[in-house]
């Protein structure tokens, strides 16, 4: 019986042993790999762009439902879930809060950042969106382009009806409030659409075709400091610019599957510093240029992880220059920030 407690106790010690070194053999990360920044460029270039977070619901933002909501949902028994389906068009306001469509929720979100609230409506007054493509918000007035019907459905923040602007609107796909118009791209048309904030028609500018100045299903657009206008021209795959009068003034990219080229641009935004950001949805990467046109880099590749994009879609940046893509397929939205000075 002691040989056999003896031999016992030696083949525990050795089963520890053994154990303790197979631990030891595979060591957690050091500290800095594991919170090391995601960044564009990679190392060893310094970061111009970082990673911050993604939004897949209200709660990523810091948000919870009131003890009052939980309590009525649960006596309800109602189970809303307010995540992400399909984040798709995509603005900032002045005030740097986030308005995004969601389509396959048939949805319009608005996170006022501030106050902590996040607000989703499926339908305005006895109006129901079919499909709300894109967004754009001035003071408290929030525009959203719903190809499903079509028109642009206008309410207050506080969710009251304004009215629908119908007038030569065929498919809209863009929107962006410049001063005092809206201004609507129209697949169909494969226009640009001008309207004063009242609703009423003020101009068009281009027809179908590939010149400069015409367009082939353009998209989304956005303007920069100084009041230039940048189109998603996109079956012509590029980025064209045009002048407060709607005039031609330069093209940027064209089809190709290198950097600075395009395979199905969708999505585009400028910082304050003059660059312009461009989603390619066929490279799952948003591509960005400076101010005359010249490929700068890129971030993104095809992917679920942080950084990682699948069939992104819109992209708006904040003033203080904030970077907030659509992840469409990956049912998020990924905000970077562009940290370096000019």
């Amino acid at each position: 019986m002691k040989f056999q407690y003896i031999l016992l106790s030696s083949l525990l010690a050795l089963t520890q042993l053994f154990l303790s070194g197979c631990a030891g053999s595979r060591p957690a990360l050091p500290g800095p790999e594991r919170t090391r920044t995601l960044g564009w460029p990679e190392p060893p270039e310094d970061p111009r762009i970082v990673y911050v977070k993604s939004l897949h619901q209200p709660a990523d933002a810091g948000i919870k439902a009131s003890a009052f909501l939980r309590f009525g949902r649960w006596l309800s028994g109602s189970q809303e879930d307010q995540s992400l389906r399909k984040p798709f068009g995509i603005a900032v306001d002045e005030k740097e809060n986030l308005c995004l469509t969601d389509t396959a929720a048939n949805a319009v979100c608005f996170y006022d950042r501030k106050k902590k609230q996040w607000l989703r409506w499926q339908k305005i007054g006895k109006l129901t969106f079919v499909s709300p493509v894109a967004i754009a918000k001035r003071n408290e007035i929030i525009y959203v382009a719903d190809s499903g019907r079509p028109g642009i459905v206008v309410f207050t923040e506080s969710g009251k009806y304004l009215m629908e602007i119908t007038n030569k609107v065929e498919r809209p796909t863009g929107l962006l409030v410049q001063g005092g118009r809206l201004l609507v791209t129209d697949s169909k048309r494969h226009s640009v659409l001008s309207y004063d904030l009242l609703g009423n028609f003020i101009s068009e500018a281009g027809r179908r075709g590939l010149n400069p100045g015409e367009f082939n299903f353009p998209t989304h657009l956005a303007a920069d400091a100084e009041g230039n206008l940048f189109i998603t021209d996109s079956m012509n795959s590029r980025i064209q610019v045009l002048d407060r009068d709607l005039k031609f003034k330069a093209q940027i990219g064209s089809a190709g599957d290198s950097s600075g080229h395009f395979s199905r641009p969708k999505g585009l935004a400028v910082d304050t510093f003059g660059h312009v950001y461009v989603v390619d949805g066929m490279f799952d990467n948003v591509q960005v240029f400076d101010r005359a046109g010249k490929f700068l880099l890129y971030l993104g590749t095809t992917g679920t992880a942080a950084g990682e994009f699948w069939l992104p879609n819109g992209i708006a940046i904040s003033g203080s220059n904030e970077i907030f893509v659509a992840d469409s397929y990956n049912q998020r939205v990924q905000i970077f920030k562009y940290i370096a000075k000019e």
